[in-house]
């Protein structure tokens, strides 16, 4: 049996390094972190591309509702084998790793809910992340699965100082559109056209909102896609709901990568 990390290389990495040269060559480091929000213990996962010199840009990784577990650690060792510093934060808190969906639901419930604490966890790894000593605090971006793909767009709401923030098949939806005011960031969301998790008003709403604070977002949808598309462990089943698609996971990644190009390009020399 492959492991998951490997199903995940497999996939998007594979295709991604296929179709453009990566950052680094090299191996990476990566190990737990411990950090705080207020008095609550949070222990992440930072991947570093080893031997790394200077500043590089920092990538937040948002865990999907099962927490700080293989699949988010995975995705930040794949960023790290780019040349990017990469944080998996944790919203749940050290030790809270759900072992089955009704523990997730549980988990994930209580912060979809508290929109308040959940922009106060996403805060509190963002500033984890930008103080590694590798990590070019002006060239961040959050990216996000799921429970974390709603998260990424809670962080661009709070007013985060990040470039950008990448939501995969997230939930979509306006809780509060005056805060699409304080967005900062750009803003990429990569969809399964076919997810039933996500209704079509939530979407309107969602850039209804984006569009009255004049937000710089775009959105892919892709077909034959439902929710959890790019996690191997989904299974294939589209009629459950959640499942994996390599195509719509190979594509999403190579659009993050993109994304990441535009908003990472050195600025042009001046005339």
């Amino acid at each position: 049996m492959k492991s998951l990390k490997s199903l995940i290389t497999a996939g998007s990495l594979l295709f991604s390094l296929l179709s453009a040269p990566a950052l680094w060559a090299g191996e990476i480091v990566s190990k737990a972190v411990e950090y705080t929000q207020a008095q609550s213990a949070l222990e992440g996962w930072l991947a570093v591309p080893k031997g790394v010199t200077g500043k590089v840009p920092g990538i937040l990784v948002i865990h999907d509702w099962t927490g700080v577990q293989p699949y988010s650690k995975g995705r930040a060792d794949q960023l790290a084998g780019l040349g990017y510093v990469a944080l998996a934060a944790d919203i749940y808190g050290k030790g809270i790793r759900p072992a089955n969906p009704k523990e997730s639901g549980a988990e994930a419930g209580k912060y979809k809910t508290d929109r308040a604490l959940f922009r106060e966890r996403l805060l509190a790894g963002l500033a984890e992340l930008k103080k590694q000593p590798n990590v070019d605090p002006d060239k961040v971006v959050a990216i996000g699965y799921c429970f974390g793909g709603t998260g990424v767009l809670e962080l661009a709401r709070a007013g985060a100082d990040v470039k950008g923030v990448v939501s995969f098949h997230g939930g979509l939806d306006s809780p509060t559109p005056a805060d699409g005011k304080n967005i900062k960031a750009k803003v990429l969301i990569l969809h399964g056209a076919d997810d039933p998790y996500v209704p079509a008003a939530g979407i309107a709403a969602m850039t209804a909102e984006f569009n009255a604070a004049k937000v710089d977002w775009q959105m892919v949808s892709y077909s034959g896609a439902v929710h959890s598309f790019t996690h191997p462990g989904a299974g294939t089943d589209n009629r459950k709901g959640a499942a994996y698609n390599a195509a719509a996971d190979a594509r999403s990644w190579v659009a993050m990568r993109s994304f990441f190009d535009e908003i990472f390009a050195p600025a042009p020399a001046k005339k």
